[in-house]
């Protein structure tokens, strides 16, 4: 079964015909049906064309049948986000030869954007989802559901929220048992605001965790379901299970992990016009993150934005914050994170006017298309509240509708 298939790979690797191949030992039609399956053949030929091609053929045949077992490994370590283990199994996989004529290529390719998106590589990602795209009906039950948790992760990434919720409700978990996909799904319901279905599926993704004992993913998940609680008194009680967040993150020493939880301290500071502790929050997430990364930038906004209404910098120095985030956002071409930027810098300037004009014509068109409700009902307040203040009465009355019925 296996010996046809690898005589193929290496005959076709080194450019030799059937015919050249099979000089001596048998005839090029006879290595045909050999490499399609189609006869019966003696081991001692395959011995011979596995001499003439320079490759032991049950060493072949060893790793050939490892490659199953090899992408589920890495699979656990992706859902495990054990980065070390996870580059080293890619190096290894990249150096596989033979995955190109493994039944198991398609799940490797899956696995391979997983492991690309875990990385904020997602134009590589792409290329890589385009491809399978064009041969989908060829997917098992269980890749076609991969298939569609992959892209429920990489319309995360695009901050392409509403699509995300859709590729993630249609898996179907009698097929699919890797049900970290909720953990997907909820993040995907916080980014549109609606806390109950965070709550749940953050939840859902909790337990998983706990029954894989995947304490690094419990925090996720139970940050997940922290910020949903709206407590808007005093929340000394949000800001203890917060600090018990960041304690397990320092026990568990993952720093990434304690960037993201530190981030969603700042931002329920800013949310309660706390610009101080927000903003030295801010900063301090900022500081154990990649400076060309999304999470960085999304940090570097909340920074600029709470010194901003806080009045802790200088106008000169906010604005050379905010170009530096553009010129990085535009060099990733990250349309959200240009509008952001743009956004700060007209707001920084005092540029009324502008602001507002981009804010109508790019910024709000394309919140609404990503799914952002947080950035589309504050943007249309502040339309609202602009419309109103330069007597546009007819515009202030079509986005006061739009509102009550938002």
């Amino acid at each position: 079964m296996y010996e046809g298939k690898i005589i193929r790979f290496y005959r076709e690797k080194y450019q030799i015909t059937q015919e050249e191949l099979g000089y001596g030992i048998c005839s090029g039609t006879h290595i045909s049906k050999i490499e399609r399956l189609h006869t019966e053949y003696a081991p001692e030929i395959i011995t011979l064309l596995s001499e003439r091609l320079g490759i032991n053929i049950e060493n072949e045949i060893t790793k050939l049948k490892n490659i199953k077992k090899r992408l589920h490994n890495w699979h656990d370590v992706i859902i495990m986000q054990l980065f070390e283990e996870m580059d080293l199994i890619n190096q290894e996989l990249e150096q596989e030869e033979l995955i190109q004529i493994s039944d198991y290529i398609n799940f490797y390719k899956l696995l391979r954007v997983r492991y690309l998106l875990t990385h904020n590589l997602t134009e590589e990602a792409s290329d890589i989802i385009a491809e399978i795209q064009k041969k989908e009906d060829k997917l098992s039950s269980y890749e076609a559901n991969l298939f569609k948790h992959v892209l429920g992760v990489y319309y995360l990434a695009k901050h392409e929220n509403l699509k995300a919720i859709q590729a993630l409700k249609s898996i179907d978990e009698a097929v699919y048992d890797n049900k970290e996909y909720t953990y997907h799904l909820a993040v995907a319901y916080h980014s549109i605001e609606s806390p109950v279905m965070a709550y749940f599926f953050a939840d859902k993704s909790r337990q998983y965790f706990k029954e894989i004992n995947n304490y690094l993913r419990v925090i996720d998940a139970e940050m997940l379901m922290v910020i949903q609680v709206k407590d808007d008194g005093d929340f000394k009680e949000t800001i203890q299970r917060f600090e018990s967040l960041i304690k397990s993150c320092d026990l568990c020493h993952s720093p990434a992990r304690k960037a993201k939880v530190i981030h969603n301290l700042a931002f329920e500071h800013f949310r309660r016009k706390n610009y101080e502790p927000a903003n030295k929050y801010y900063k301090e997430s900022m500081s154990l993150k990649d400076r060309v990364s999304s999470p960085y930038l999304l940090s570097l906004e909340g920074y600029i934005n709470s010194a901003y209404y806080g009045g802790l910098l200088p106008k000169d120095e906010l604005l050379q914050l905010a170009n530096e985030g553009l010129e990085t956002a535009l060099n990733k071409n990250d349309q959200l994170f240009i509008n952001l930027f743009t956004l700060l810098s007209y707001l920084i300037q005092d540029k009324e006017r502008e602001y507002h004009q981009y804010l109508s014509e790019h910024s709000l068109p394309l919140f609404e298309k990503l799914g952002i409700v947080y950035l589309i009902k504050r943007s249309k307040k502040e339309l609202f509240n602009y419309y109103f203040k330069k007597k546009q009465n007819g515009k202030a009355l079509k986005m006061a509708h739009v509102l009550i019925n938002h």
